[in-house]
């Protein structure tokens, strides 16, 4: 595999990571705005469901060299900083 090949594979998992990350954040909003309060265990069920499954993505991406583990962690840690802001928004309503 040449390196520009790797480059692109390595961009690719990055784009397809931080795409599941984005329907993560899409996916709760919907939720908070329409269903249920961030209290509700449904809410916490999903969202725990849905962060572990995504971090379990970035862990395979890493072992396969594709994403550096610092950069998965931001993704993950980036995530998590959305989300806590939007429930705290939230809260204040």
């Amino acid at each position: 595999m040449t390196s520009e090949m790797l480059v692109n594979h390595q961009e690719r998992a990055y784009a397809l990571l931080k795409a599941d990350a984005d329907k993560i954040l899409k996916l709760i909003k919907v939720q908070m705005d329409n269903l249920t309060m961030p209290q509700c265990p449904l809410y916490e069920e999903v969202l725990d469901t849905q962060m572990f499954g995504l971090s379990r993505e970035i862990d395979f991406a890493v072992r396969l060299g594709l994403v550096e583990e610092a950069v998965g962690k931001e993704l993950l840690e980036a995530l998590e900083h959305e989300l806590s802001a939007l429930h705290e928004a939230y809260l204040k309503k």
